[in-house]
């Protein structure tokens, strides 16, 4: 079952791929989130009614969460869930820049089973099944071996390098960083760089996909306390997340301060 779960999510994100390229660089329509929660696009939308209509027509028995549909309880009773992000990175995307990405996986019972990250500008789809390996367009990934701490490479905001995140000083780290959260992930996860972290709680829908490809590609992912990530939670939040390979992950978690 798992492996057809798999095939759909990655069905999906090909056709979300096809509707956002319909919209890049041609001025799509933009607004602000209340709340501040930064903007969203009528591709955003479109995507979220295609993925939500066609997947749950497949799966009906499934709950959902996705950034852009109106949350409630009913998912919480599910035992499998899809939790979606229709474009991850929408900044990117109205900006007319290329590292932008479609997030969907598969939940049971809190943990992460199936997932893809389509990044359709850059011709990379990630991809992991539970027990399964990690692949990137069928290619097999695995996360970086690195040990040290010192001058590994991290993707990470540069606010996340203060002194007051860590133990003692802040480490000396190669600062990278791209715009999708999820394809951060998943450079990790094949090894690209040294390790992704993030101090702040972030939502599901950002990461759950990519924290499978990370697992399956060998590499150690918790929250920043060094908690298992649970999925389909009632606030849909995740209390920061470390990933890296396991060496380099005990170096991180060992360092970061409360």
């Amino acid at each position: 079952m798992r492996e057809a779960d798999l095939a759909l999510l990655e069905t999906a994100a090909r056709a979300a791929g096809a509707i956002a390229l319909r919209h890049f660089g041609r001025n799509p329509e933009v607004w602000q989130k209340p709340g501040g929660h930064g903007p969203v696009t009528i591709a955003d939308i479109e995507i979220d009614r295609m993925l939500r209509a066609d997947l749950l027509a497949a799966r009906p028995q499934y709950g959902w969460l996705s950034e852009e549909t109106e949350d409630g309880p009913a998912r919480l009773a599910a035992g499998r869930v899809f939790i979606v992000d229709p474009i991850d990175g929408t900044r990117a995307f109205v900006a007319g820049e290329k590292a932008w990405a479609h997030s969907l996986a598969l939940a049971e019972n809190g943990c992460v089973v199936a997932g893809v990250v389509h990044l359709p500008k850059l011709e990379r789809t990630y991809l992991a099944m539970a027990g399964g390996g990690a692949f990137v367009n069928g290619a097999a990934i695995g996360a970086s071996p690195r040990a040290e701490l010192d001058d590994a490479s991290v993707l990470a905001n540069a606010g996340h390098l203060d002194p007051s995140h860590w133990r003692g000083n802040a480490p000396r780290l190669e600062r990278h960083m791209r715009p999708s959260l999820a394809y951060r992930l998943c450079l990790a996860a094949e090894g690209r760089f040294d390790a992704m972290v993030t101090f702040r709680d972030v939502w599901e829908w950002d990461v759950a996909a990519g924290d499978l490809i990370a697992r399956e590609a060998g590499a150690v992912v918790t929250d920043r306390r060094g908690g298992t990530p649970v999925y389909n939670g009632p606030t849909a939040l995740i209390p920061g997340l470390i990933v890296a390979g396991p060496a380099l992950h005990g170096a991180i978690l060992a360092r970061v301060g409360e």
